[in-house]
C-alpha cells in the first residue's frame, strides 16, 4: 500500500467486518437492525471483562517499529519490505500468563501509510484487539498507539497488522504466553514460523492483489464461477512456465488476453486441501524468515526433548511439516492442549499454531514445511552431531508418512467445553470465486466504512454454535477474534480452523468476552476482498 486509497482510508483489515454478511440463525432474535443496541470496544462492559482476568501486575513494555527495511533472507536473496523493528520475523514477544503487555506501535511506514497491530488468537479486551475500523482507528503514519492488554492466556500466538494485506509482508512476529504451572516436561523450545514471501522479490502484496482482483472472467473457465481455479481448457497449466509456482522471475507472462498472470497460481492441487491449494504465486517459502539455500539452524544435543512452536504467518499457503527421522507428538493447537497424539507430519493453514515434542536424534536432519499443493519448500536444519547438511530440495519420506490435520484431534479434558445446546446458531455461507475475485460471506463482501451494518449476534453468557458451509471449491481458514471455538461435541479448542471446499464445519463457543470480534478467512487475498463478518454483542 504505497499511497492513501481506500482500504486505508477506510482504514480496512484482513479481518474487517462484512456489512452485510448477515449469515442465517436461530430466530429472528438474532439479526441486528439499526435500532439494535450492540457492546461497543469503549463499552464497560469491556473493561469489566478485562478485570476478570487474572494479573500478575507485571508489565512488559516492547516498542513495536513499523518501518521500511531492506531484509536479508538468507543466501543472497535481498527483500525490500516492511518490518517491525528491521527483521522479519519480528523480535519474539514472551510473557508470562497473566502479565500485562503495554506495547507500544510507532509507525514509520512510507506514503502516510496507516497500520495497526492484531494480537492473533488471544482472547483479549475488546478495544486492544488491533481491527481498524471496527475497534480503533488506524494508527496514522508519524504515530504512536500503545496496546495495552492482560495476556491471560498461555500458549503459542502471534502478532501482525490488521490493514490491507500488510499481513504479506515482513510485519509479524511470534507471541509467546507461557504457563506459570507448565505440565509438559521438556528440555527446549524451537519457535518455528512458517510464511510465503513474495514481497520485495517479484512484487508487492499491493500488486498481487490488484492483479487477483481483476479475476479470471475473460479467460476460458468451462462457464463457471466457481470458488476455486476450475482448469476447464487448461490443461493442468499455472500459466506461468515454471514448475510448481516457485520461479522467482519477476517476468510476467498473459494469458493471452491481455491479462497479466505475474502473481496468479495455477493448478496448485492437494487432496488434504480438497482440490485447489492457492492463488498466489511465490518465489520463496520461508522457515524463521530463511530461504531453504541457506536455512535457519537449531543446534541441540541427542536425546534431548524439544518443543517446537509451528506458527503459519503465510498469506495464502497451508505447509505440511515434518522433521526427517523423527515423529512428532502433537500437544497444542491454537495455544489449547489437546489429547497427544503421535504423527509423521501435520498440515498447518495460515493463522493456525501447533506446539509439538520431538525426542532428537544424533546427527543433521531437515524440518521441511511443504507448500501444500504448491510443489516447493521451506527447510530449517536440526542438528545435534556430525554430518553433512541435506539438500535444499531435500523431501524426507515423513511428508508421506500419516499427517494429522485438526479434525482427527481432541480437545484435553481440561479445555473442552462442557455439553449445553446451542443458544444461537449461525449459518456462514462461504462464497465467491476466481472468476470474479467475489470471495464473500453469504454472497455479501464487506462494506469497510459501516462495518456494524448487519453482525452476527450474540449475548454474553449464550453459547453459541457456527456453521461454516463452503459453498466455493478452495478451502478457506476461518479465524475468529477474542475467543476460542471448539471443532463439534469434542474436537479440539481452536481460532482458526480450515473449511474444506463443498463441506461444513460446526464449531461452538462460549460468548464470555463482549464487543465487536471480526470473523474472516485468513487467506489475506481473500480477507480483503470481502470474506469477512462481525460477530457482535447485544448491548
Amino acid at each position: 500500500m504505497n499511497s492513501v486509497n481506500r482500504r486505508s482510508v477506510l482504514l480496512a483489515g484482513l479481518g474487517a467486518a462484512g456489512a452485510g454478511a448477515l449469515a442465517a440463525c436461530s430466530g429472528s432474535s438474532g439479526q441486528a437492525d439499526r435500532t439494535t443496541a450492540l457492546v461497543k470496544p469503549s463499552d464497560p462492559a469491556v473493561t469489566a471483562a478485562e478485570k476478570k482476568r487474572t494479573s500478575t501486575g507485571k508489565v512488559h513494555k516492547p516498542t513495536l517499529t513499523a518501518a521500511p527495511a531492506m531484509l536479508e533472507l538468507g543466501g543472497g536473496v535481498m527483500a525490500k519490505s516492511w518490518a517491525f523493528d528491521g527483521r522479519a520475523p519480528g523480535k519474539e514477544l514472551r510473557v508470562s500468563a497473566g502479565d500485562t503487555v503495554a506495547a507500544e506501535l510507532s509507525n514509520q511506514l512510507p506514503d502516510k501509510t496507516a497500520t495497526s497491530i492484531h494480537w492473533h488468537g488471544l482472547a483479549l479486551r475488546n478495544d486492544m484487539d488491533g481491527v481498524p475500523p471496527a475497534t480503533q482507528t488506524a494508527v496514522r503514519a508519524g504515530s504512536t498507539f500503545t496496546y495495552r492488554f492482560i495476556a491471560d492466556t498461555p500458549g503459542t500466538y502471534f502478532f501482525h497488522p490488521h490493514v490491507g494485506v500488510q499481513l504479506d509482508r515482513g510485519l509479524y512476529a511470534p507471541l509467546i504466553v507461557e504457563d506459570p504451572k507448565e505440565p509438559l516436561s521438556y528440555d527446549d523450545e524451537w519457535v518455528v514460523v512458517l510464511d510465503d514471501w513474495v514481497d520485495g522479490v517479484t512484487g508487492t502484496p499491493d500488486e498481487v492483489f490488484a492483479e487477483l482482483r481483476r479475476g479470471m472472467g475473460g479467460m476460458d473457465m468451462g462457464g463457471h464461477d466457481t470458488g476455486g481455479h476450475d482448469m476447464s481448457g487448461m490443461g493442468g497449466m499455472n500459466m506461468s512456465g515454471d514448475k510448481g509456482g516457485a520461479s522467482a522471475s519477476p517476468s510476467s507472462s498473459d494469458s493471452g488476453d491481455g491479462m497479466s498472470m505475474k502473481f496468479m497460481l495455477m493448478g496448485a492441487d492437494s487432496d488434504l486441501l480438497g482440490g485447489d491449494a492457492g492463488d498466489v504465486k511465490y518465489p520463496y517459502h520461508l522457515i524463521n524468515g530463511r530461504v531453504p539455500a541457506d536455512p535457519d539452524v537449531y543446534t541441540g544435543k541427542p536425546g534431548r526433548r524439544v518443543r517446537l512452536r509451528i506458527i503459519n504467518a503465510g498469506g495464502d499457503t497451508a505447509y505440511r511439516v515434518a522433521l526427517g527421522g523423527h515423529r512428532m507428538t502433537i500437544t497444542h493447537t491454537d495455544g489449547f492442549p489437546v489429547e497427544h497424539q503421535r504423527t509423521d507430519a501435520l498440515l498447518i493453514g495460515m493463522g493456525e499454531r501447533y506446539d509439538v515434542l520431538v525426542t532428537l536424534a544424533d546427527g543433521v536432519f531437515p524440518l521441511v514445511a511443504l507448500a501444500e499443493g504448491k510443489n516447493t519448500t521451506g527447510l530449517a536444519l536440526v542438528r545435534t552431531g556430525s554430518g553433512r547438511a541435506p539438500k535444499a530440495t531435500v523431501r524426507p519420506k515423513e511428508l508421506d508418512g500419516a499427517v494429522v490435520t485438526a479434525s482427527k484431534l481432541r480437545a484435553a479434558d481440561d479445555v473442552r467445553l462442557s455439553p449445553r445446546k446451542a443458544d444461537r446458531v449461525h449459518r456462514v455461507d462461504l462464497t465467491g470465486g476466481m472468476t470474479k475475485y467475489n470471495w464473500a460471506i453469504n454472497g455479501k463482501a464487506f462494506d469497510m466504512s459501516d462495518p456494524t451494518a448487519a453482525p452476527l449476534m450474540v449475548e454474553e453468557g449464550q453459547r453459541v454454535r457456527l456453521d461454516f458451509v463452503n459453498r466455493t471449491d478452495m478451502w478457506h481458514p476461518m479465524h475468529l477474534h477474542g475467543h476460542t471455538y471448539q471443532l463439534g461435541g469434542s474436537g479440539p479448542r481452536k481460532d482458526t480452523a480450515i473449511v474444506l471446499p463443498k463441506k461444513k464445519l460446526s464449531v461452538v463457543f462460549d460468548a464470555d468476552n463482549p464487543g465487536q470480534w471480526m470473523l474472516h478467512c485468513h487467506n489475506a487475498y481473500h480477507g480483503e476482498a470481502g470474506m469477512m463478518a462481525l460477530v457482535a454483542y447485544r448491548a
